[in-house]
């Protein structure tokens, strides 16, 4: 399966029950989104793949975990290799649905009601 797939599925099921989800291949790309920005309401969770962490530089993890604020941070994580250092609040390890990974973001970053 190519690799933006998995995250394009994902952006589609928290598009179906309400968020306004976007995305980016690189841990670099997040600072950007955490800018606020006239047309976007506030972050209220960042999903983070350990892919990219791994591939991101120490500096760039220093950055998001600085800029977050009180964002909660979910890591989709490895079943078997040791977590990564960074500011995860919650953490999924593999093997998790889509299902598993919307559920947890409403758990820890519900929307507001109307």
């Amino acid at each position: 399966m190519p690799e933006q797939w998995p995250r394009a599925l994902l952006r589609a099921a928290l598009i179906e029950v309400g968020y306004d989800a976007i995305g980016t291949r690189a841990l670099s790309g997040v600072s950007r989104y955490l800018t606020p920005a006239p047309d976007r309401g506030p972050v209220r969770a960042l999903v983070v793949d350990v892919a990219a962490v791994a591939a991101a530089e120490h500096e760039t993890v220093e950055d998001v975990c600085h800029r977050r604020g009180d964002v909660p941070v979910l890591l989709l994580a490895s079943a078997v290799t040791r977590t990564p250092s960074g500011c995860w609040t919650h953490t999924l390890r593999r093997p998790f649905s889509i299902d598993d990974v919307v559920r947890t973001v409403t758990d820890v970053a519900p929307l507001p009601r109307v």
